[in-house]
């Protein structure tokens, strides 16, 4: 039955790629609760989707609109962003700085105390650009057969 769906499937949507994205998607959208348009009649969810698509029962833009949204991985935000010149540190808000501040506590690390401000920092003290330093543990030989 799903060769027949296809079939009638593509003359609706020429492009086999978009064909199945669009049928995967709604395949994703039915699984997630979404109303079918037609009676399922003991099929799978992707042949329902197929079924759907053939029959016009589903609106293909808005199919298409969602597809696009689920595969975004970057979602634009309305807040402009500052420019930045070369070398220069961006500022943190004042949650950013909270979180900041708690994590720091949480670890221990007080790269920018008022004072440490005039000691030297070393490597793996929070100086940003430097990769952190491998500790310098040594193991004791120990026979742990008894």
């Amino acid at each position: 039955m799903a060769r027949v769906t296809v079939e009638d499937c593509v003359i609706k949507i020429p492009n086999r790629f978009d064909l199945v994205m669009k049928a995967a998607q709604r395949a994703r959208d039915i699984s997630a609760g979404a109303a079918l348009t037609i009676d399922r009649d003991d099929d799978k969810n992707p042949v329902v989707a197929l079924r759907e698509i053939a029959d016009e029962t589903v609106n293909l833009d808005e199919l298409q609109d969602s597809l696009i949204t689920g595969m975004q991985k970057h979602v634009e935000s309305d807040e402009p962003e500052e420019d930045l010149l070369d070398g220069e540190l961006p500022t943190l808000s004042a949650d950013q700085g909270e979180a900041a501040a708690t994590n720091e506590e949480a670890t221990g690390d007080e790269a920018t105390s008022e004072a440490g401000a005039s000691e030297e920092a070393t490597p793996g003290e929070g100086v940003i650009g430097e990769a952190p330093s491998t500790p310098s543990v040594l193991y004791e030989d120990v026979d742990l057969r008894d």
